[in-house]
């Protein structure tokens, strides 16, 4: 019998997540002797009302479960907000349309002008492969000109893994690369059958063992707010903190900004940055001319 590999997606996704609840958590006596870390599946079960056959059926992507079930099991393996949100967009993957291979997501001409307006802080437009479709000067300046690269490698995960330039600049390179990666499972759960999608996963995969661990980990987050720590040749040390928006006429498009705090170091240093790349513009316009 071939499964539905949506729901083998979701059984995948329960059988991580479970591994990570001990019995402790949730009131359960862990025994002398376990062969699975974390929780069993008869655990879950009797947690969550139901037989252990029920729930095997379901984590093996044999069986659709009901929302009302999927809520209870949520509750048992106390997933977060985030992860909830995941777990429901899997089981709605039958409702959703995927976009075809020659779907194209691009910026268009009021997005990139408010994107070039912002002088002071450095911002980049972000597809759902993590496709970079837009960014402003400083951006170029303080990673890189993303269009130097051909549209199909412009891609923020990607570039993690096969720029060395990306691992200098990030001083915490594995934290934000495995985001990236949970931000990138979270959308794969919208579009199941977005081939280009597939095919990064599977070039990534072969191309690098810690990809290939992190994204089988099944770990997922949606694009927020943070703070990241950046080393750049240029101005050195900065500490900036990111916020996403979220574009008026395509929700799968993220408008990730860029500050400091007023008054630091950092703040110093992007605007320092920023004479840096205008300087940058007027040599070559000059050279050009």
């Amino acid at each position: 019998m071939n499964r539905n590999p949506h729901l083998n997606e979701l059984g995948e996704f329960l059988k991580a997540r479970r591994a990570e609840v001990s019995p402790s958590e949730v009131g359960l006596r862990g025994g002398q002797r376990r062969r699975v870390s974390g929780l069993r599946r008869e655990e879950v079960a009797l947690l969550a009302a139901i037989s252990t056959e029920y729930y095997t059926r379901i984590e093996q992507g044999r069986l659709q479960a009901s929302a009302p079930l999927l809520e209870e099991i949520a509750q048992v393996l106390r997933l977060n907000d985030d992860q909830r949100t995941y777990l429901f967009d899997l089981a709605a993957k039958e409702r959703l349309r995927p976009p075809t291979s020659g779907d194209r997501q691009q910026v268009d001409t009021q997005l990139q002008r408010m994107l070039d307006d912002l002088t002071a802080s450095p911002a980049f437009v972000i597809g759902r492969r993590t496709d970079i479709l837009g960014w402003n000067q400083l951006a170029a300046a303080l990673w890189t000109d993303f269009g130097r690269y051909p549209e199909q490698q412009r891609v923020f995960v990607r570039l993690l893994f096969t720029e060395p330039w990306m691992r200098e600049l990030y001083a915490d390179w594995e934290e934000v690369t495995r985001l990236a990666i949970a931000q990138l499972r979270m959308e794969s759960a919208r579009y199941p059958g977005d081939q280009r999608l597939t095919a990064l996963v599977e070039e990534l995969s072969a191309r690098d063992a810690q990809f290939r661990e992190w994204w089988t980990a099944h770990d997922v987050a949606m694009r927020g707010k943070g703070v990241k720590k950046l080393r750049h040749p240029v101005v050195g040390e900065l500490t900036l903190d990111w916020n996403t928006l979220t574009c008026g006429t395509d929700p799968d498009q993220h408008i990730i900004v860029w500050n400091a705090e007023p008054g630091s170091p950092s703040h110093d240093g992007l605007r320092l940055l920023a004479s840096w790349a205008a300087d940058q513009k007027r040599t070559a316009s000059g050279t050009v001319a």
